[in-house]
């Protein structure tokens, strides 16, 4: 639609040929006649400012008030009124300033105009006001009585676009009539890059626009796009309408029409978007999606999407026939709704194949590297007593889109009561040990199933779900020694109700173990203690010595060092020895089978062997002061040089062998102003290795080695790096920093241009761009995102690099309207380019040229589109595209 309520509460922008300026032009020759011999009546009378109000008997309906600048007139005779510079009028809801205003109380018209200055030209035009119509035209006759008026020469602003007339005819409050006319939405109205011309046209506003011929014309070149009449509905209120489809080709699949239906516009709060795809061999898709808000409660969105695919032709023998769904939910609560509870979702559940096999092109990009669905629709209630009571219950779902492997909780409960102090004093802090003693209760029960795609939403899903409750009680107190040792003890009841139990027999016949599921109550009940003491260490290394000045001033290094001491009793009395049956059939007890009736249960079995252990661990912090760039600084800046540095290991005194745990490590820094993140990791082994590999209870230092083996170690770099950091408004600079942390940052992106739901974040990024100077500017604005990983596996003395990658991602505006991009990988240990995208874009004003291209992979493709951007007009467009030829 291009055209919407025409100077129905809409503000006229510019005028296109001022009167006065152009000579010779028809229309603007007998308007200015017609004002002349007006104001040529009037005598010349001395500069004053007035402001009157007259109402002549059985003439005027309402009182007439004016004011002007320079000088104001009635004539009697003529029964004329002249008003000049600055000239306002009021009648009723009408309202008229303009350069030079003429009333002619016989008529009842009112003719208005600019002033012609030899040096500003063409000023004060007219700005007329009626109701909430405003229209700013290059002059104007309106007529007191019938209320109709002629407008010449006018720009109108409608919704996005602006309307250019020559004539516009008001016949009433309800009904306009113009004559060619031009639509466009470009932003340069004196000469814009595209424009639809209206022969003539009729509006309703609010209702509809009813025209006679129009065609498009790119730079005052008419194109082949015409129609011969149409009709556009209008509304100030979003309402139901249909989306027009995209239209294409495949090789396997014939011609094709993607993204068309309808949407239904249900009331305020929630609408309703119908879209199907069809495919001339047969395929089709459908998609439901809805959005609902509702302002300071809760808003959300829903999307259900289908597609039946058709392989091949039948009869032929690789004809297959599959259907593949995706489901999406999101729904957030306003914060001020409840306080005390909360209702959140965030579902994307479906078809394991589904973005890889999807059709449509709004799942190309990204989406086709997707490997993992998630889902969790949750609940929690929080009541305000002494002590606080929590409860919450949560819905989840995980899914392997490689394996096709779901694991659901359906629901998960979870409760808990806060901490209670029954020995601390009702006033006052809590000291010691005695009154720092505190306990809470939490329990948890889940109801657990694991399905595979096939089975998905099937009764045979649930043959296999496990359920139970786990109560925990823990008792602790903190309390410190020394003023610097910070020492916490803790003891934990646990208890199980479980479901779900097993009994295991061992056949000899078969040499099998057989495992028999049991439907049943049943629990078990465990406890254990822990204590830890901890303290932090701080040291400075200064670098300025006898009062000089140097760039280093000093590193403070901080230490958080920890020992904790766990003991895990062992609960052998819920194992038992398995039934082992001969050949005859008959039980016997010749082979030693232990198993806990509980393994396999929702919280696993209890401990079986007896753990007495102690932990050590140790954080380091780096941090440096250095001399600041800003001369003005009255202190040294502080920098990170080592964000942390982790080790820890442990020693179970209990074990009959390798008591001592793997020394771990890890830390991470941020360098270069935070734009390059460093994570780093490794694990240590101090036992050696026999011939087979395999870990003997026996040092490495004592078997010849060295005093640790190094078994990982991995290593993530990711750097971010952009022009806009040199910019010195470091606020805007911010704004397009980059999160070094983020996985997806070096993705391809989702590059469906003709679809404006994807695109609606880009534009809305777009918009907020600095307005472009009409100077040469020789900054080209760039951006570079870098992800390297590189993991070293040697647990078995294999000394191999297991995965080795560079990921990189970047776009370059080699001008203000000239962008290109990539996003690819390079797997240095298999040498060979990851999924790789190049993407083009062109701004041509009013218009967006995109390509997208994948040259490579099972889901190389190619894209091209050039389209208006403006929403009301996005369905002129041209779009071409290379679907991938994919395989079911």
């Amino acid at each position: 639609m291009f055209i919407n309520t025409l100077c129905h509460g809409q503000d006229i922008k510019k005028n296109v040929t001022p009167i006065g300026v152009v000579e010779n032009d028809s229309l603007v020759t007998d308007t200015e006649k017609i004002l002349k011999s007006e104001v040529e009546d009037s005598e010349k009378i001395q500069d004053t400012t007035v402001n009157d109000s007259i109402k002549p008997k059985e003439l005027l309906e309402f009182t007439v008030k004016y004011s002007a600048t320079d000088y104001t007139k009635f004539n009697h005779k003529k029964q004329k009124l002249y008003l000049y510079n600055n000239a306002s009028i009021e009648y009723g809801d009408m309202n008229i300033k303009a350069g030079s205003i003429t009333i002619n109380y016989n008529t009842k018209k009112v003719y208005a105009k600019g002033i012609k200055d030899s040096i500003e030209g063409y000023t004060q035009k007219p700005v007329f006001t009626q109701g909430s119509n405003v229209v700013e035209p290059d002059s104007i006759i309106f007529n007191t009585d019938t209320k109709k008026a002629l407008i010449y020469n006018s720009v109108t602003q409608q919704g996005e676009g602006n309307v250019i007339a020559s004539l516009t005819k008001k016949e009433n409050d309800s009904v306009y009539f113009i004559k060619g006319a031009r639509y466009t939405t470009a932003q340069d109205l004196e000469d814009p890059d595209y424009y639809i011309l209206l022969s003539r046209a009729k509006i309703v506003p609010g209702k509809k626009v009813v025209t006679g011929p129009a065609q498009m014309f790119i730079y005052d070149v008419p194109t082949p796009v015409w129609m011969p009449f149409s009709f556009f509905p209008q509304s100030e209120k979003h309402t139901s309408g249909i989306i027009i489809p995209t239209f294409g080709e495949q090789n396997d699949r014939g011609y094709f029409l993607q993204n068309g239906g309808y949407y239904f516009a249900i009331n305020d709060y929630v609408d309703l978007a119908v879209l199907g795809d069809y495919y001339t061999n047969g395929s089709f898709g459908l998609r439901l999606e809805s959005t609902y808000a509702k302002r300071y409660r809760f808003r959300g969105n829903l999307a259900f999407r289908y597609e039946n695919l058709i392989n091949s032709e039948r009869g032929f023998p690789d004809y297959s026939r599959n259907t593949i769904y995706n489901i999406r939910w999101s729904h957030s609560q306003d914060s001020k709704a409840n306080p005390s509870s909360r209702f959140t979702a965030s579902v994307n559940l479906g078809s394991s194949t589904y973005f890889r096999n999807s059709l449509n092109q709004i799942n190309a990009g990204s989406n086709f590297l997707t490997n993992t669905l998630a889902s969790s629709v949750s609940y929690s209630k929080t009541f305000n007593t002494e002590p606080q009571i929590n409860f919450s219950l949560t819905a989840s779902h995980s899914q392997n889109t490689n394996t096709e492997t779901i694991n659901m909780t359906l629901p998960t409960f979870q409760g808990s009561i806060g901490r209670m102090y029954p020995l601390a004093s009702k006033t006052g802090s809590k000291k010691g040990i005695i009154q720092n003693i505190n306990l809470q209760y939490n329990v948890r029960g889940e109801n657990r199933i694991q399905t595979t795609d096939s089975l998905f939403f099937k009764k045979e899903m649930f043959d296999d779900a496990r359920a139970g409750f786990q109560h925990t009680i823990p008792l602790t107190t903190n309390f410190k020694i020394f003023d610097y040792f910070s020492v916490s003890a803790n003891t934990n009841y646990n208890e199980v109700w479980t479901f779900n139990t097993i009994k295991e027999t061992y056949d000899f016949a078969t040499r099998e173990t057989i495992t028999e599921d049991l439907n049943g109550f049943d629990s078990y009940r465990t406890y254990n203690f822990s204590t830890s003491i901890g303290t932090t260490l701080y040291g400075m290394f200064n670098f300025e010595k006898d009062g000089k000045d140097t760039w280093l001033k000093a590193i403070r290094h901080v230490m958080r060092p920890s020992v904790s001491y766990n003991i895990n009793p062992a609960f052998d009395k819920y194992y038992e020895t398995a039934e082992v049956i001969n050949a005859d059939g008959q039980t016997v007890n010749d082979v030693d089978l232990e198993y806990s009736r509980f393994d396999g249960s929702v919280f696993g079995s209890p401990n079986r062997n007896f753990s007495s252990s102690m932990s050590f661990s140790l954080a380091n912090n780096f941090e440096a002061k250095v001399r600041d760039k800003d001369t003005t600084a009255t202190e040294a800046k502080k920098i990170k040089l080592l964000n942390n540095l982790n080790f820890s290991t442990s020693y179970n005194f209990a074990a009959d062998s390798l008591k001592l745990s793997p020394i771990r490590m890890n830390g991470g820094t941020q360098l270069f102003q935070n734009k390059l993140s460093i994570n780093f990791g490794a694990t240590f082994d101090p036992y050696a290795l026999d011939n087979n590999n395999t870990r003997i209870n026996k040092l490495n230092v004592d078997n010849g080695g060295s005093l640790v083996r190094l078994t990982s170690a991995n290593l993530t770099a990711s750097w971010s790096l952009s022009n806009s950091g040199e910019k010195k408004d470091k606020d805007k600079g911010n704004a397009d920093t980059v999160n070094n942390d983020d996985p997806n940052a070096v993705l391809p992106e989702n590059l469906d241009f003709s679809n404006r739901q994807i695109n609606r974040e880009r534009e809305k990024k777009s918009e907020t761009k600095e307005e472009s100077t009409k100077f040469y500017n020789h900054k080209i604005p760039w951006n570079l995102r870098l992800a390297y990983t590189v993991n070293y596996a040697n647990s078995r003395r294999q000394n191999e690099i297991s995965s080795h990658s560079l990921m990189f991602s970047g776009d370059i505006e080699l001008t203000s309207k000239w962008s290109i991009g990539a996003s690819s990988g390079y797997d240095i240990k298999n040498q060979g380019f990851t999924y790789t995208q190049f993407r083009f874009s062109r701004d041509l004003q009013s218009w967006d040229m995109n390509f997208s291209w994948i040259p490579f992979s099972q889901n190389k493709s190619w894209n091209f589109f050039i389209g208006i951007k403006s929403n009301i007009l996005k369905d002129l467009k041209y779009e071409q595209r290379r679907q991938p030829d994919r395989q079911l």
